[in-house]
């Protein structure tokens, strides 16, 4: 032990910390692994009965679908994951034989082709960004396509054909794209003129980019990849009205989203700012819009040759009262200030980070760590601050976030259970349970660690009280 400490001292500065980033990178796998191991091999794997408790809520049936689901689901998530490690450790690897620094030097040699010298920091930081992006984005396609084409076909999910699925990658790509360059050089930009107190330019910078992009999301964002349509005149949208002017929410607009083109999961969600708030549904949400409830139209075509209609595993989808329970749970979080807190944690968060790099990025020790002993361009800071350094901080903040967001899931439902949709409610947990798959035995530690929503069985207990009193 002498020996090795000796030896770990006697190793240059830059040696120690990147041996550091790779050891706690393989210890948070094989912890991820470990807790893998126990959810699959203790409860997939061995659960193959319904458990007493669920015998009112769950047939046989369902509860033999969804093992085998998240059985699937586990085994991908073990195999995508240790790629995703050993890539990462190639990577670093790589870092440390100069190939990161040769990215960053083709980089300028690229942007050096179109006219923009050494001088240009921030162009050529746009265009490593590009790169290593599509680097990414293509390293990850097939993984993509399997957990697409494979485990969701298998198991009645999927509703994408193939052109769809390349089409709807190359947009997303694309838009990210146009995003985050913009962004990212002007951020950069900041940083650069910012001076001694750069960091709290930078903080602001990108609590209005992230506001906006709240603001605009669904409005200008989400309707390039999927058909927004106003909820229809009728009860449901009367109802959701009534509900929403109860408790002063300041709906505008309520959306249906067509999600069952790209996949027979549901969801609900609400954004907007001030009193401009607007509710989105998903059509698999609704048991009357989904067009999974629809036999497809003689000679229909259009959208249809893009995506598969499958009648067969026809979703069973909510009620109104069943869907007004969803949403007063919703409600429950912008009610109960769930929404601005999160906000606040994320921004104080984000203002932390930025001050500790301003307090790190002049340790030229941490560029050389990753193979760059000439140069420190600022893109290549925030990469190794935000991405490696912080890695044992954002592990701890993100388990602490975990434990929150189920706090506050509870709460949500405790405000639904007060607005007299216990009984809806309860009967809404149960049908999304079966129409997603999900299976409701869970290891208590994969389960504290990951879920960021109570156990279904823990939510349902709550609402059942509620119900008998």
């Amino acid at each position: 032990m002498a020996l090795s400490g000796d030896l770990w001292t006697e190793l240059p500065a830059e040696r120690r910390i990147f041996c550091s980033v790779l050891l706690f990178s393989w210890a948070v796998y094989l912890w991820e692994a470990f807790l893998a191991h126990r959810q699959q091999r203790r409860v997939y794997r061995t659960t193959t009965h319904v458990p007493q408790e669920l015998g009112q809520i769950m047939d046989s049936e369902t509860f033999e679908k969804s093992r085998l689901y998240q059985l699937d689901k586990s085994t991908f998530s073990f195999w995508s994951g240790l790629y995703s490690e050993v890539e990462g450790t190639v990577f670093k690897m790589i870092l440390l034989c100069g190939g990161i620094p040769f990215l960053w030097k083709l980089s300028g040699q690229i942007s050096g082709r179109a006219g923009f010298g050494p001088e240009y920091e921030i162009v050529q930081s746009l265009v490593f960004l590009l790169l290593a992006t599509l680097f990414s984005a293509v390293t990850g396609l097939p993984w993509s396509l399997y957990n697409t084409f494979v485990i969701e076909e298998k198991h009645g999910f999927n509703q994408q054909t193939l052109g769809f699925f390349f089409k709807d990658a190359i947009k997303k790509f694309v838009v990210t794209q146009c995003i985050l360059l913009p962004v990212t050089s002007l951020l950069l930009y900041i940083i650069k003129i910012g001076g001694d107190y750069f960091f709290i330019y930078a903080w602001l910078f990108t609590l209005v980019v992230s506001l906006v992009l709240v603001t605009i999301y669904a409005d200008y964002i989400a309707p390039l990849f999927d058909k927004f349509i106003p909820l229809p005149e009728g009860e449901l949208k009367q109802q959701i009205e009534t509900m929403a002017k109860s408790i002063d929410f300041p709906l505008t607009k309520v959306y249906v989203v067509e999600g069952s083109k790209r996949s027979s999961h549901s969801n609900a969600y609400f954004y907007g700012f001030f009193k401009n708030k607007r509710i989105v549904l998903f059509d698999t949400l609704l048991e009357d819009y989904s067009a999974l409830n629809k036999e497809p139209a003689e000679g229909e075509d259009g959208e249809n040759e893009e995506t598969k209609s499958k009648t067969k595993n026809k979703k069973q989808g909510c009620k109104n009262e069943e869907v007004l329970a969803v949403l007063g749970h919703e409600l429950g979080h912008w009610k109960l200030g769930h929404t601005i807190k999160n906000i606040i944690i994320s921004q104080m968060n984000s203002f932390l980070c930025f001050f500790l790099f301003a307090v790190l990025i002049g340790q030229k020790e941490l560029f050389a760590a990753f193979g760059f002993y000439d140069t420190q361009p600022t893109l290549i800071g925030l990469m190794i601050i935000f991405q490696f350094i912080f890695s044992p901080y954002n592990e701890v903040l993100s388990f602490c976030l975990t434990v929150l967001s189920r706090r506050f899931e509870f709460q949500a439902d405790a405000f639904a259970k007060e607005l007299g949709k216990a009984k809806d409610l309860y009967s809404a947990l149960i049908k999304l349970n079966k129409d997603n798959l999900g299976f409701p035995v869970s290891d208590w530690i994969f389960s504290m660690w990951h879920y960021s929503h109570p156990p279904l069985l823990e939510r349902l207990q709550a609402l059942k009280d509620a119900k008998q009193e």
